[in-house]
């Protein structure tokens, strides 16, 4: 009768083994870009990737650890490293052309998501061993990242946080939420070839530092206000058609002691990646397959064969 358990287990197998491989950890790559206030055509801001300007596409690079809690639902943890760029010249719209701002910024995210799998071919190929499959998932969760935008700049790279470009402090630490939807290959049992749609929403506006009005240069330091208002760079643009003159739309307004519009703050920054990824898929019995199953492997292996004599 024991024996025949036994077997029973071992046929069985391929429907209670996956218990066994909970865990994976791998590495991610590809492209990113952001929505904000750079960027886009001959257009005022439009929502989700009709403002995007895919000459300006960056990269990402990261690592990962996912825990499967069932054949539905996983976790994961992750840190990426995601470089997001733009720039006012790459624009057609008059407005952005003459405010001639640009940035590079590289986030670092650290971000813990969950996976619903709404889609599954246990078992491709039909060889009846479940070694490969396909899957399908939705995901969301919450991103801490660290965030220091930069602009070019007498030919260096000068951090932009610091300078308050726009008269205002901003925290160098902010939170998305990322949202997607992603697939896998699983091959062999242990190897994982993924891909990934991932976008962030933010809760800050200044990934390109940018975001409401030209502050009052007496209010900032030399180097500041030069970063703040960059159109004088142009020289003189009154024979350009299209653009609007520099008195009359960028910088301080002296006469009404405002400044004039910089940025949109009614819309935080987002950013976005598209990406590929390889995991190796751990082995490890759970508590439930050693509690259910594990005694029984132990006293067949510790079982000593009984050897009768010949004669």
């Amino acid at each position: 009768m024991r024996k025949l358990l036994i077997a029973i287990i071992i046929l069985s197998f391929p429907v209670v083994g996956f218990a066994q491989y909970n865990w994976d950890i791998g590495v991610q790559a590809g492209a990113a870009n952001y929505l904000g206030e750079m960027g886009g055509k001959g257009s005022t801001r439009r929502d989700f990737v009709a403002d995007m300007k895919f000459s300006k596409t960056q990269f990402t690079a990261g690592g990962f650890a996912r825990y499967k809690f069932s054949s539905l639902i996983s976790a994961q943890i992750g840190l990426n490293w995601v470089r997001v760029e733009g720039a006012d010249n790459t624009s057609t719209n008059p407005g952005r052309v003459g405010r001639n701002l640009s940035f590079s910024d590289d986030i670092i995210e650290l971000s813990v998501t969950g996976q619903v799998f709404f889609y599954e071919m246990p078992d491709l190929g039909h060889t009846y061993r479940y070694r490969n499959d396909f899957k399908m998932y939705a995901f969301g969760g919450v991103a801490p990242f660290y965030y220091n935008p930069k602009t070019y700049y007498n030919n260096e790279w000068v951090k932009l946080r610091p300078l308050a470009t726009e008269g205002k402090n901003y925290s160098a630490v902010n939170v998305a939420i990322p949202i997607g939807l992603g697939m896998l290959f699983t091959i062999d049992k242990h190897h994982r070839i993924g891909w990934e749609f991932n976008w962030r929403t933010t809760f800050t506006d200044y990934i390109d530092d940018v975001s409401g009005n030209y502050a009052n240069p007496k209010d900032l330091s030399p180097e500041s206000e030069a970063l703040a208002n960059r159109r004088r760079e142009l020289g003189n643009t009154d024979g350009i058609p299209g653009l609007i003159p520099a008195e009359n739309n960028y910088g301080w307004d002296d006469k009404n002691q405002v400044g004039y519009k910089r940025g949109d703050p009614s819309h935080k920054d987002s950013y976005l990646t598209t990406s590929v990824y390889y995991s190796y898929v751990i082995r490890g019995k759970s508590s439930l397959y050693k509690s259910k199953y594990g005694s029984i492997f132990r006293k067949a292996k510790g079982k000593k064969k009984k050897i009768r004599a010949k004669f």
